[in-house]
């Protein structure tokens, strides 16, 4: 879908806020109401609009622990992967999931309570899945979490 500076500033301004009113964003892009409102069907039906979600506090909600959980494994068939990818994504703590290139096969990101949390995590994690090796970093900080893509507006 080729996307003009209209779509590109609507969509830079609903991933900060996709609680703003149509009135109110026509009026930032530059249009009125119903072409806007088309504008955001279109992106929507086309998929450049996955979904529209609230963003959490995950401190407030008791779940500040990051864990970066790198993973080995010997198996690369395409049956091992459609398993693995469904088991992993199962675990409701997996919130980012990549299979990557480099010394480790697949990096998730793990949200949990604390350390002990982690590890039932990791217990559940290692008895559903045959892997090499499982590498655990803890986050110390978190720095920078962005959900906004840097997209290029002319």
């Amino acid at each position: 879908m080729h996307l003009n500076d209209i779509d590109l500033r609507l969509i830079a301004i609903l991933q900060r806020d996709v609680s703003i009113a149509i009135d109110e964003l026509a009026k930032r892009v530059g249009l009125t109401k119903t072409p806007c409102w088309r504008r955001l069907q279109k992106l929507e039906k086309s998929g450049v609009i996955k979904r529209k979600v609230a963003l959490l506090d995950a401190k407030l909600l008791d779940l500040s622990v990051s864990v970066f959980v790198q993973v080995k494994t010997s198996k690369h068939d395409s049956d091992w992967l459609s398993q693995f990818s469904k088991t992993v994504s199962a675990f409701p703590e997996v919130v980012d999931f990549y299979r990557m290139s480099g010394e480790y096969d697949y990096l998730l990101r793990v949200v949990v309570k604390d350390i002990a949390s982690y590890d039932a995590f990791y217990q559940r994690f290692i008895q559903a899945t045959s892997l090499t090796d499982v590498t655990s970093s803890f986050a110390m900080e978190e720095i920078k979490r962005s959900t906004e893509l840097p997209l290029v507006i002319p």
